[in-house]
């Protein structure tokens, strides 16, 4: 199914003519009817089970069902864009993820399943003011968005310092529309290989989710700080 997300109004700074221009190109979300079932059969009944060897999971039940999500992994492997859905998806919760992908994540043929599996572009070291306003409306229609805050793969097995994006967003998603209720899920995520091959054991470990609305302390910075301190944390306990 094709939905064409418009803006919400935010407190966002001013943009030049440039960025005007970019903004007025919605992005496109698709979540293919046909697709979408088959990526999620194949991922969770086929890739998951033959390929890797032991699959450990704690915390499912700590995934909402209902209501505007934020999904936090940690980043370890490109296996990660397969194991999130596996074990938080259409199977396990009833729902369909949108994911926030690198931009070269979203071309060529990769691309073309990538925008139809429910992912969109961002530019991680510039990401645009259209791109926070398309995050907050993915939440405004209370659905799962994934977000991995480190921003990078790192296969050391250490959390890495957070990008402060995730928690923007969160904040600005709960402050302009009080009472929304978003949360955001840590997941820990870990490989018995830096670089996954077959046979690899995972290990995913799925912590209590933040409520957003109960950072009202402070500035906006402060708030998005105190949060993305929080995250961190709650990702370094799960590994």
């Amino acid at each position: 199914m094709m939905t064409q997300m418009e803006p919400q109004s935010l407190n966002t700074p001013k943009t030049s003519p440039d960025e005007e221009v970019a903004l007025s190109a919605p992005i496109i979300s698709r979540v293919s009817p046909w697709l979408a079932p088959l990526a999620y059969f194949f991922g969770c009944r086929v890739i998951l089970p033959l390929y890797f060897g032991k699959v450990a999971i704690s915390g499912q039940e700590n995934l909402p069902t209902t209501g505007p999500v934020i999904l936090a992994p940690t980043h370890r492997s490109r296996w990660d864009a397969v194991v999130v859905p596996g074990v938080s998806g259409r199977p396990v919760t009833g729902r369909d993820l949108t994911f926030m992908v690198s931009e070269n994540e979203a071309s060529g043929l990769q691309g073309w399943f990538v925008c139809r599996l429910g992912g969109f572009p961002v530019n991680t070291d510039r990401p645009s003011i259209r791109t926070l306003r398309y995050g907050v409306e993915v939440l405004l229609q209370q659905e799962m968005l994934v977000i991995f805050p480190e921003g990078n793969i790192f296969r050391d097995g250490s959390v890495h310092p957070l990008k402060p994006g995730l928690a923007r967003l969160a904040l600005s998603a709960e402050t302009t529309h009080p009472g929304l209720g978003v949360q955001v899920v840590p997941m820990g995520i870990k490989y018995s290989q830096s670089y996954p091959q077959w046979g690899s054991d995972i290990s995913i470990c799925i912590g209590s989710p933040l409520k957003v609305a109960t950072y009202n302390q402070g500035s906006v910075k402060q708030r998005a700080k105190q949060l993305t301190t929080d995250l961190e944390n709650a990702l370094k306990a799960l590994i």
